[in-house]
């Protein structure tokens, strides 16, 4: 366009005489043109721009119901009711307000399922898992304020109220740690003589050990047992993320091996997201002790780069809202885009020369349209080294291969990955006559 105005204006050079007025005049005009359609390219950019803000309050109010309408990540077990009712109290996006709010709904819940504990028990436990899923919600995606952690701890209260009706039970370790401890929650399936199989279940950015605990009780009625732990950075793990955090979760695989109830030969690892992240790499440096990993929307490589950070991460609408905040608080020191974009360079898979490296089996869950981890990574690590591994790519399908109303969580954990996991463990799969309605 700049070429045509400067080819234009040339052309007055070679004219004289009475036309050069018109010229001048059309010169003015077509200028005019240039600088309007200039204009117009870059208000694309702006609006980019623009888009790339968070959500507004009132945005995320109407997403977040819509969410809980359709049951989609995170408003997965909320009542839709229970969420209107704790916005009709929240104004604007203050930590506090938004915690405060859905704790008082909660509260409400928690109260009622304390006193029929022993006369209802069936209700009690209906109304913990209510008042779990409100308060969680209550300190999402981060406990980075001093409600939104009071939120957390309730959360966990009312998490551990409703594993009191557990069957077989839920059983809290600590696992000494570097001074301090891992806590995790293991179940052992029911009616099972010998070692059993297990599964190391570790979360992503904003779910904890309390979602993952519930999913996997889905999988004891395949004879295997699971331990489900917070990832380096989130919940009540011990320390932060960090190029080296893997080493917790290697200290997490010494201690199923030192429990009798444990094949040791049979360990398999699953982790969401972040939880991928760590799954990807302990495939490789755990491979001898690790008999299978699953993973689902691995961050390995280009996600970790300043422009995808940048031009996807920051304002993402797929997340609900404050992403890259989230990414920050895992990290120690980090309160800046260019300190995120920094340890992230560290963190690439790619940069620590793990990408390539022989691994464990391996099945990766990926969503082609996912705009928070980017498929290319999931490519990158399938074409990687010499070990073959399984996919299961959902071509429509988002972050962690959710699609709404067609492969939601639920549906891809009970078709895609417990089979997955019982068939590399060596177990066979449950009888039909077995499955209960909907696995």
């Amino acid at each position: 366009m700049f070429r045509l105005a400067q080819l234009f204006l040339n052309i007055r050079y070679f004219i004289r005489g009475p036309q050069m007025e018109i010229i001048r005049t059309c010169s003015r005009y077509f200028l005019l043109c240039v600088v309007f359609l200039g204009t117009t390219v870059l208000i694309p950019s702006l609006a980019l721009s623009q888009e790339r803000q968070e959500r507004t309050i009132a945005e995320i109010k109407v997403e977040a119901i819509k969410r809980a309408q359709t049951g989609m990540y995170p408003m997965i077990g909320l009542d839709p009711a229970d969420v209107d009712e704790a916005f009709a109290s929240i104004k604007t996006r203050d930590k506090d307000e938004w915690a405060t709010a859905f704790m008082h709904v909660a509260d409400k819940y928690m109260a009622e399922g304390k006193s029929l504990e022993k006369s209802d028990p069936t209700k009690a436990n209906a109304d913990f898992i209510r008042a779990w899923h409100i308060y969680s919600f209550g300190r999402w995606p981060i406990p980075s304020s001093p409600r939104k952690k009071e939120s957390y701890a309730k959360a966990i209260e009312a998490f551990l109220d409703h594993a009191k009706f557990m069957d077989p039970p839920l059983e809290v370790v600590h696992i000494p740690f570097e001074g301090t401890e891992i806590i995790g929650y293991l179940r052992l399936p029911k009616n099972v003589s010998g070692p059993v199989p297990m599964v190391i279940a570790v979360n992503g950015l904003d779910s904890r050990k309390e979602d993952l605990t519930e999913s996997f009780g889905a999988i004891l009625p395949y004879g295997i047992g699971f331990l489900a732990v917070d990832g380096p950075g989130t919940g009540q793990c011990p320390i932060k993320a960090s190029p080296t955090a893997d080493r917790l979760l290697s200290k997490v695989i010494d201690y199923l091996q030192s429990r009798p109830e444990v094949d040791k030969t049979r360990i398999a690892f699953h982790g969401v997201s972040w939880g991928a992240y760590w799954g990807t790499k302990m495939a490789v440096v755990e491979r001898h002790r690790l008999k299978a990993v699953s993973v689902q929307s691995p961050p390995t490589d280009l996600f970790f780069t300043k422009k995808f950070l940048t031009e996807s991460l920051l304002g993402n609408r797929e997340y609900l809202f404050d992403q890259v905040p989230a990414l920050m608080a895992i990290f120690d020191n980090v309160n800046s885009v260019d300190q995120i974009a920094d340890i992230f360079a560290k963190m690439s898979l790619v940069n620590q020369g793990i990408l390539g490296k022989p691994t464990t089996p391996m099945l990766v869950i990926a969503g082609v349209k996912d705009t928070q981890v980017p498929i290319s990574d999931i490519y990158e690590l399938m074409s990687a080294g010499d070990v073959p591994k399984e996919a299961w790519i959902n071509p429509l399908g988002g972050h962690l291969g959710r699609q709404v109303k067609v492969w939601p969580d639920p549906i891809i954990f009970k078709r895609v990955l417990l089979p997955w996991i019982a068939r590399n463990l060596d177990v066979p799969p449950i009888p039909e006559s077995e499955k209960k309605s909907g696995d």
